[in-house]
């Protein structure tokens, strides 16, 4: 712990902006945490603030601005890698859709401050065509509102600081057991959040063979693209007849869907989370045959099947 601290007070410009850079590309580091410890040894005049508050703005749009030319070229791609690694997997796209959508570059500066949206909304951003130089301007305002803030709290709280690391110093192995800890808690406690999720969710599938059975033998199967209004944008293809939904509105048709053939939801979200909410809504209402496609829309297309270019058309 020791070597901790004085590492972070002889090389702390360097710390901050390596921390920050990678928190910001996506690496679970505590780089909050760490502005604040540096804004209360600012305070002591071990590191100057202005220098910490403009690496830790120049970290920010470096790594959201790689994010941002990543979803620029690859769209749907690179969100649904981040929500597969993201702790938080089934809701940061929409959330940060949302974001995007509602506030435009403004939102950059409050997903700043939204675990789980924070990675999301600078692909987002390139996903649904802002201009760089947009971007750029929103996610340095947005980086320094970020910086300021834990900066600030670390020069308020500055005595308390000092004492903590005081304490921390003489503790030790102890001291960093404790932290280490701390965010394995963290940790565990988002990961239990997701399985209770996803057994929440638990639902027999249809598979993409059985799905393509049904409509060569003319059954007649009732397809739902449930994917958000953001991602039909970017990922433009659907699977033949199918009819676009929003997921909050899905409750609201079930009494014109019919009872008799095989009502089959689909999404590109991991863990078919989206139309196993649709799903489960339908069922609510009194739908039984109702079933998510296993893999949805991404499954579907590897496995060759066919697919139609464009958005499909929102349900009557």
């Amino acid at each position: 712990m020791q070597a901790l601290i004085a590492l972070v007070v002889q090389h702390g410009l360097i710390v901050v902006f390596a921390t920050t850079l990678a928190a910001r590309i996506g690496v679970p580091l505590p780089a909050a945490p760490l502005l604040v410890v540096a804004g209360g040894l600012a305070v002591g005049g071990t590191l100057s603030l202005p220098a910490l508050l403009a690496v830790a703005v120049v970290a920010n749009v470096l790594g959201d601005a790689a994010w941002f030319v990543a979803g620029r070229h690859y769209g749907h791609r690179v969100l649904g890698l981040l929500c597969r690694i993201s702790l938080s997997p089934d809701s940061c796209v929409r959330q940060s859709e949302a974001l995007i959508l509602r506030w435009g570059g403004s939102s950059l500066v409050a997903a700043k401050f939204v675990p789980g949206v924070s990675v999301v909304a600078a692909p987002m951003a390139g996903a649904v065509g802002m201009s760089a130089a947009r971007f750029v301007a929103y996610d340095a305002l947005g980086g320094a509102v970020w910086s300021l803030v834990f900066l600030g709290l670390g020069a308020v709280f500055s005595t308390q600081i000092q004492a903590l690391l005081d304490v921390l110093a003489r503790a030790g192995a102890a001291a960093t057991a404790l932290l280490l800890l701390a965010v394995a808690g963290f940790v565990l406690w988002r990961y239990l959040r997701r399985r209770r999720f996803r057994n929440a969710a638990a639902m027999s599938r249809i598979t993409q063979a059985e799905l393509q059975a049904l409509i060569d033998e003319g059954a007649g199967p009732v397809i739902l693209d449930v994917r958000s209004g953001a991602a039909t944008g970017l990922d433009l293809r659907h699977i033949p007849g199918a009819w676009r939904v929003e997921l909050s509105e899905v409750a609201v048709h079930a009494s014109q869907l019919p009872r008799d053939r095989e009502i089959v939801l689909y999404c590109n979200c991991p863990n078919e989370a989206s139309a196993a909410t649709a799903a489960q809504a339908l069922r609510a209402a009194g739908l039984q045959r109702v079933r998510p496609l296993a893999g949805g829309l991404e499954g579907w297309a590897a496995m060759g099947r066919a697919v139609a270019e464009g958005r499909p058309p929102p349900l009557p």
